[in-house]
């Protein structure tokens, strides 16, 4: 399996932003698919982002044209890039590593970001 390290939560006033990276272990990232989830209080885990390895990305809707995600696969590590924030986006983020072929399927602890009204 992936080691999957994030950083970059905190706390942020409504309309500000952060940027998350998850740094992964191995050197065969380039084809993994990576993914960020969110995970808020009381709720289900749910998937925010994902590229795969080509470089296509998809979001889900409450986010689209707020949060970017990217990779640099000369750094091992993926970004989110999220702005505009609101209170809805607070929850613990986790980053994904998935690869179906070779069994991959590893998740990173998660990071905090909490937005204030």
């Amino acid at each position: 399996q992936v080691r999957l390290v994030e950083s970059g939560g905190g706390l942020v006033q409504a309309g500000g932003s952060l940027r998350l990276s998850c740094a992964a272990s191995g050197r065969i990232f380039s084809i993994y698919v990576m993914g960020w989830y969110r995970q808020a209080p009381g709720k289900q885990r749910e998937l925010v982002a994902v590229i795969t390895s080509g470089g296509s990305t998809d979001y889900q809707d409450s986010v689209k044209g707020r949060f970017t995600i990217s990779r640099d696969n000369a750094k091992n590590t993926v970004y989110l890039q999220m702005n505009s924030l609101k209170p809805e986006d607070t929850a613990v983020y986790y980053c994904n590593a998935e690869h179906r072929g070779l069994g991959v399927y590893s998740w990173g602890q998660g990071t905090q970001v909490t937005v204030s009204s």
